[in-house]
């Protein structure tokens, strides 16, 4: 009930402003659909419907100020994320209007939920965990016991060591300074994930990890804390991964298990997972 109540304010105090939201009416179309049509506050559901929409880097850099940006046309792995959490979180609480799912996007994306320019947009995926279960909405599944056996120590600096690579810090390069402040609180956390070996068909994985569960893929590549983010999904061969795919090029459930794709990618190290607070 805490939560619930929690929540609910966090709507009310965030308020309806669609005019300050970047969006088509195809957009709009979408979402009401999907709230209307959904069984329940079903991850996989919601995520299923988005299945072929391609793949799009930086949709949400189209305005010169920062504006809350909806677009289910075109997605990228963390816009994903956020887009179904925001649609399971507004049916969970039977609110399945437009404003009702740009509030809670709002507060999905932004630092305490508030929307104050382009360094309030929580940028990295650890931040991103920290502040939503801070406001009641996720939780990081997390244990000091198997298959949790590595540690995570986050060092990260890739935005304020590449700013040319950010279309509004090369902009305005006096918001670097905040960047690299947030970055530097960041730095030297310390968080339990799974290692990329214990990523198996095992029912010991299967116990922690559940369906439509959050999956942080962690990365040893410098300045990054997490490289990619998807979806749980379990079949028959194993854990699979629901998510906006770079190299097919729009939304897919892997082909291949979550373990096979880690392998292939050196610099990945293993998982985190984030569970949303909607049961």
């Amino acid at each position: 009930m805490k939560r619930l109540i929690s929540i609910l304010m966090l709507l009310m105090t965030v308020g309806c402003m669609t005019a300050r939201v970047t969006y088509t009416r195809e957009d709009s179309l979408t979402v009401v659909r999907l709230l209307s049509e959904a069984p329940g506050p079903d991850v996989l559901w919601l995520a299923r419907q988005l299945i072929d929409r391609p793949y799009v880097a930086h949709t949400l850099e189209v305005n010169d100020r920062e504006q809350l940006v909806v677009n289910t046309r075109q997605l990228d792995c963390t816009t994903l994320v956020e887009t179904v959490a925001a649609l399971a979180i507004c049916v969970k609480e039977k609110k399945r209007d437009f404003c009702s799912f740009c509030q809670v996007l709002r507060v999905l994306r932004y630092r305490d939920g508030k929307l104050n320019g382009y360094t309030s947009r929580l940028h990295y995926f650890t931040d991103w965990i920290d502040d939503n279960s801070r406001l009641g909405l996720v939780a990081e599944v997390k244990k000091q016991a198997s298959p949790f056996t590595a540690v995570q120590t986050v060092n990260v600096n890739y935005m304020s060591t590449h700013p040319t690579a950010y279309k509004a810090l090369k902009a305005h390069p006096e918001l670097v300074k905040t960047i690299a402040q947030q970055e530097q609180a960041l730095t030297g956390r310390k968080y339990r994930y799974i290692p990329k070996a214990k990523v198996q068909n095992t029912q010991e994985l299967r116990s922690v990890v559940h369906d439509g569960d959050i999956i942080a893929i962690t990365c040893s590549k410098p300045g990054l804390d997490i490289a990619h983010l998807g979806f749980a999904v379990w079949r028959k061969d194993g854990l699979h991964l629901l998510n906006a795919s770079q190299l097919h090029k729009k939304v897919v459930e892997e082909p291949m298990t979550l373990g096979q794709y880690l392998q292939k990618h050196p610099t990945h190290t293993g998982i985190r997972v984030v569970r949303l607070n909607i049961e």
